[in-house]
């Protein structure tokens, strides 16, 4: 029997052969000989990931154990699976790797030493180990990786499938979580994306417990020592927005709050591809040009191996994953001081939100528990066209424990540092979806600059009738007819209309935080008339 100790640990015995923490190079060669991915122009890979090309939420579960249960916040996001059941997988799983060629990478998520969380990811695929390898903090030194010991190791195994009838799981893919046995199993998909989240699903368990905040947002960092955080859910321009060349990049979406400041939990950039432009987004656009990416889903021309952003064919979804030393001026040690600006990203399928609005912090409190957003087309299965949804603490999909947990962190954190909070609709104007068209990346960015150089702290401001936040009434580089998106509506009574609708659904959806919330807090949310 073909037997390692440190795969036994978790129950893998019998692999043919066990890649331990391949270089990027060498993974290529594995990846390309095992014919996962095609060289295209410029050096990165394009790999594909069949049926699945974005996360699957239904089939992700917690196991319900004595540790972490009362903990949880159990639901449609957080949706329990017995022990008995996962062990029954993890089973399962284990058969299927017998007799397999496996990879393995040891890594780290978190930059702070003080508060990293040591990860083994081990895959049957060489091109999701490269990309474990891009997401997550690589020990360089080899004498430490000989004595490895992981405190979270996931398993993915893309090709295995559940039997919901006997597993309990809701198809043949299951994202498995196990907090006391830190143990994560992967399957039915191969979509990359999966190893990231459920890491960082942990994390987002673990540092509440060491009152450190974990957020899903990006940061970045001016000549001044300015620290400012975005956050925003897939496809509001999280990555886009922070990857500025005036700025140096922190990290592009996870990110902790502690006492000493902020630190990333990745080692590379997951960032959306599709109608990805050089002049747009030029420090994206040219990781696609090295030796390294990889690319999910981009298509591909046959002949030339140039790549076409603008194609959706396969999904909408289409991703790059490579690491943060691609990106010129990245703060390479993953850490920084407190923010003084938190930016929130709403895409607005409405075309009712103004582009820019300061919160106060009973406001920033209302749209942190909000997290309204829309969900892009691709992003999830079965979404097709953007749809309006709440997903609070903008970031439900990832975290554990109840909303108010994260929200009192932030809270704390944004008073003991005077932080200035802004929402920034990132979505349509003009009108809604299908009509209006998408905010200018132009004027989002002329924004945001004004916002972190202090060049709106004395600009006018206009309070919204409608949903309570001061919007300023001019800003250098943005037509002051833009700050006011009922202007830029064909009809203002169509525009009180849909704004009235949206903040009746924000009124809605608040309900279920009103109890625990201030007075303050839930006043500071849109009027209902």
């Amino acid at each position: 029997m073909n037997t390692d100790q440190r795969l036994d640990t978790v129950g893998i015995v019998d692999p043919t052969s066990v890649f331990w923490n391949l270089s990027t190079a060498a993974l290529y060669e594995e990846a390309l000989a095992r014919r996962e991915g095609t060289v295209v122009a410029g050096g990165s890979i394009v790999c594909r990931t069949g049926q699945h090309t974005g996360r699957s939420p239904r089939d992700r579960f917690l196991v319900q154990e004595t540790s972490s249960s009362d903990n949880v916040a159990w639901g449609s996001v957080n949706r329990p699976i017995s022990e008995d059941r996962f062990d029954a997988v993890h089973q399962v799983v284990t058969e299927h790797l017998r007799g397999k060629d496996l990879f393995v990478q040891d890594c780290y998520a978190g930059a702070d030493p003080n508060y990293r969380l040591p990860v083994r990811v081990i895959t049957e695929r060489a091109w999701h180990n490269l990309f474990a390898r891009h997401m997550f903090i690589t020990e360089t030194d080899r004498t430490r990786l000989e004595d490895f010991q992981p405190e979270l190791t996931v398993i993915d195994a893309a090709t295995c499938r559940a039997d919901p009838d006997r597993h309990g799981t809701n198809s043949e893919v299951f994202i498995l979580l196990n907090l006391a046995k830190r143990l994560v199993l992967v399957g039915g998909t191969a979509y990359a994306g999966e190893i990231k989240k459920s890491v960082f699903t942990v994390m987002n368990y673990l540092l509440p417990l060491q009152r450190v905040m974990p957020m899903h947002c990006s940061a970045n960092i001016g000549v001044d020592e300015d620290v400012a955080l975005f956050f925003g859910l897939s496809g509001t321009g999280k990555t886009t927005l922070s990857s500025d060349p005036a700025r140096h990049l922190i990290g592009d979406d996870e990110h902790g709050w502690s006492d000493r400041g902020i630190f990333n939990f990745e080692g590379g950039c997951y960032a959306k591809m599709i109608r990805l432009s050089a002049d747009a987004e030029p420090q994206i656009y040219a990781t696609t040009r090295q030796f390294g990416t990889v690319l999910e889903n981009v298509t591909v021309d046959p002949v030339t191996r140039e790549l076409d952003f603008n194609d959706d064919s396969v999904t909408e979804n289409t991703r790059g994953a490579y690491p943060l030393s691609a990106i010129d001026g990245v703060v390479t040690s993953g850490q920084a001081g407190h923010p003084r600006n938190v930016i929130m990203l709403a895409a607005d399928a409405f075309g009712v939100l103004p582009p820019i609005a300061q919160l106060s912090p009973a406001a920033a409190m209302y749209h942190f528990l909000s997290g309204y957003t829309a969900k892009v087309a691709g992003t999830e299965r079965g979404v097709t066209e953007p749809t309006a949804t709440f997903s609070t603490c903008f970031g439900a999909p990832f975290m554990v424990w109840p909303p108010t947990t994260y929200a009192a962190l932030l809270g704390e954190r944004l008073a003991a540092q005077k932080a200035r909070v802004w929402l920034v609709n990132t979505g349509w104007t003009g009108g809604p979806y299908g009509v209006g068209h998408r905010m200018p990346i132009g004027h989002t960015r002329s924004l945001i600059t004004a916002a972190l150089s202090g060049a709106l702290d004395n600009v006018e401001s206009q309070t919204d009738p409608i949903f309570n936040i001061d919007v300023p009434v001019s800003c250098p580089g943005v037509s002051s007819e833009v700050l006011q998106p009922r202007k830029t509506w064909n009809n203002a009574s169509d525009y009180d209309s849909q704004a009235a609708e949206l903040a009746a659904m924000f009124a809605k959806n608040f309900a279920s935080f009103a109890e625990a919330a201030s007075a303050e807090v839930v006043a500071a949310g849109p009027r209902v008339v």
